[in-house]
């Protein structure tokens, strides 16, 4: 058959059509089945992927790896896994110096949807993160928090992701709690060095309208759940909950705590009895995680910055006396309330490294042996308040910032198990100066706006406004 003839066979081309419209169809359902929007977890389109598959070559977490892991961060939208290379490797070397354990989550904060449709995976955004957790020489954390679409409501197997803010924070619901305890699950088989999960965020979701109180019954099944499936993967994995926000309210609030409150204010009631439905009812945990704000909901600083960190101390006690041996965690902490836009730069770095030093202080001083700082690292310019490195979009950036070093030092100088000891504190400005010390470091604190002079541990000291001093022992 010739080319002219062979074009005007009208059965050939109702088979040419046919075929050209099978593959358009069969075209359509792939691009359908694997897309996932970038959106607030800043993730990329992937591809579907088998579930169990072992990423990478792990990191053999040591033999002596316990539930408490330190002081360290938690990976925001913005990190050191993108930018320019010679920034991002600045960031990899400057955190191997003195590793610290690093947190991220599943989906959101950096990381898309990590199963866009049931059963088809994209981990790339979440593997770049491991990778840089472990070139990096950190503990990595994963924290279980969001849920895809289709767990929460979605249209089932549109693989399309909702990144509103309503949407991310919207729980599981009570049909998909098994679907999520199985992703849970096959993260964990995907990356066998993440030894520490934590079970959700800030209850998220998780809220009973009609009773107008937290839904500490579905956050515990759905923690349950998750705790058992992990557990079936690796009886070796820790498994910690329930990431609690520690509300604190002016006194006076109709909803406030009689039992446990300060200067700096009072709990939440409803907190604190969805802290203990969990405590009571729990499959188990390896750890305890806590989360809030030295500030009251109203942004308050009750006296002021610095006295507002002893909720910390308060806090962490509480937890401690009903939980007995497990190590606790703050998953977040906030000393400074942010403005309109969620954005915490309204001191100066001196104050604010100060008033976190303090927070840190007073959270060891409750009993927690780790506390992760929320790094809000931002995608573009020279300015970055509050970071612990420049931003990473240039080759100058990935620069350590003073935040870091508290950070850092603070790890270094006093790792899970340390024994605290009192020092002595004299002189005309000693009610200004916050100390914590161990055998073989003392960080001292100025909590005033002006220079003061102090005799710590037998040593005269003249600091400067918001000075943040290391002593040896």
């Amino acid at each position: 058959m010739g080319r002219h003839e062979w074009w005007d066979s009208g059965e050939l081309r109702w088979r040419i059509a046919a075929l050209l419209g099978v593959a358009v169809v069969a075209l359509a359902l792939v691009l359908t089945l694997v897309r996932t929007l970038p959106g607030d977890g800043g993730g990329t389109a992937g591809t579907s992927r088998e579930g169990d598959k072992v990423h990478g070559t792990p990191a053999v977490p040591p033999e002596d790896l316990g539930p408490d892991v330190g002081w360290g961060f938690t990976h925001t939208q913005f990190s050191a896994d993108r930018g320019s290379d010679e920034a991002t490797k600045r960031v990899t070397d400057l955190l191997g110096e003195r590793p610290v354990p690093q947190i991220q989550h599943i989906m959101g904060w950096g990381a898309g949807n990590p199963e866009p449709v049931k059963g088809h995976y994209d981990f790339d955004d979440l593997d770049r993160r491991v990778d840089l957790i472990r070139a990096s020489r950190g503990i990595p954390v994963v924290t279980l928090c969001c849920a895809p679409d289709w767990m929460k409501g979605g249209e089932s197997g549109s693989g399309n992701t909702n990144w509103s803010l309503k949407s991310l924070e919207s729980a599981p619901d009570p049909e998909h709690f098994d679907d999520f305890a199985a992703l849970a699950a096959t993260i964990a088989r995907r990356y066998p060095d993440v030894r520490h999960f934590i079970v959700w965020n800030e209850f998220k979701g998780f809220w009973n309208d009609a009773e107008d109180r937290w839904d500490h019954e579905g956050y515990t099944e759905l923690y349950n759940r998750v705790h058992d499936a992990l557990k079936q993967v690796d009886d070796k994995i820790m498994v910690g909950g329930p990431y609690l926000v520690m509300d604190s309210l002016d006194p006076r609030d109709h909803e406030a705590s009689t039992s446990l409150k300060g200067p700096w204010g009072a709990l939440d009631h409803r907190v604190l009895d969805a802290f203990d439905y969990w405590n009571a009812h729990k499959a188990g945990a390896d750890f305890v995680v806590v989360d809030g704000a030295s500030y009251t909901k109203d942004d308050e600083l009750l006296p002021d910055e610095f006295a507002a960190t002893d909720k910390f101390t308060a806090v962490g006690r509480w937890v401690r006396e009903r939980t007995g041996d497990l190590p606790l965690w703050w998953a977040e902490y906030y000393v400074e309330p942010a403005d309109a836009n969620d954005d915490r730069d309204g001191w100066s770095e001196p104050h604010r490294v100060a008033v976190h030093a303090a927070g840190l202080m007073a959270i060891a001083r409750g009993g927690a042996g780790s506390a992760s700082y929320w790094n809000p690292e931002k995608e573009n310019g020279p300015g970055c308040a509050g970071c612990l490195w420049t931003p990473t979009n240039t080759p100058g950036g990935g620069r350590p910032l003073p935040m870091y070093d508290l950070l850092a030092r603070f790890g270094g100088e006093f790792p899970p198990g340390t024994v605290y000891e009192s020092v002595s504190v004299a002189g005309r400005d000693r009610a200004a100066v916050r100390v914590l010390a161990d055998d073989k470091a003392v960080l001292v604190v100025n909590t005033l706006d002006r220079s003061v002079e102090a005799e710590v541990d037998g040593r005269r000291l003249r600091m400067g406004a918001y000075d943040v001093r290391w002593l040896g022992r």
